[in-house]
């Protein structure tokens, strides 16, 4: 119903913000972990959203990228993981992050989402393993970490360390914020990388 809102944050509280729009106020709920990133009152910002209505409310819940919406309306569709739920895993764990940890069925990296047991995150990669795609993660995540970090590995090489670190026992999380701390070249070939991203894991 509402794709998107752009307006300007009017107030900020724990897990929500008030978002005025031509004059129009928006109360957006948030992951916690999102409102803490630096966003202060008087800043225009432009959410994503999902409208969710119950027999008594109607609810809005915004997100600064089209993947954290994608990953929190994934999470809704697991059996018993409603917006609240959703908005605490998506708090403790960016979306790619939990893409990952879900293709490498890390149980231990979504455990430490507030209000998710061991139990709840083994039922989450069960139901979500065979909707994400192995080699999109390995793309969004590494073309992530090179936006965001200028001469970070996001190509085939970077690909190839990461699959080598977790062949070698390590979890797909740690793995690949192992390989994120490499300053690598655009010449250097997956065991260069691997190396240097072995340095990181002791």
């Amino acid at each position: 119903m509402i794709g998107y809102i752009r307006g300007t944050v009017e107030e900020i509280a724990e897990d929500m913000l008030l978002l005025d729009h031509n004059g129009m106020g928006f109360r957006i709920f948030m992951a916690a972990g999102h409102l803490a990133a630096g966003v202060r009152t008087g800043d225009a910002v432009k959410l994503y959203t999902y409208l969710h209505v119950k027999e008594d409310a109607m609810q809005l819940y915004g997100f600064f990228s089209r993947e954290d919406l994608e990953m929190f309306r994934m999470l809704l569709g697991v059996n018993g993981i409603g917006p609240k739920a959703a908005l605490g895993i998506l708090s403790g764990l960016s979306a790619d992050e939990l893409r990952f940890a879900v293709l490498s069925e890390d149980t231990a990296a979504i455990s430490k989402a507030p209000g998710v047991g061991k139990k709840t995150a083994q039922k989450l990669i069960l139901e979500l393993k065979d909707k994400l795609d192995l080699e999109d993660a390995f793309e969004k995540k590494l073309s992530g970490a090179a936006g965001q970090n200028s001469g970070k590995p996001a190509n085939t090489a970077a690909e190839e360390a990461v699959q080598a670190l977790t062949a070698l026992g390590y979890s797909g999380t740690e793995a690949l914020q192992a390989v994120r701390k490499v300053e690598a070249a655009p010449e250097m070939d997956a065991e260069e990388i691997l190396k240097a991203a072995l340095k990181f894991m002791l």
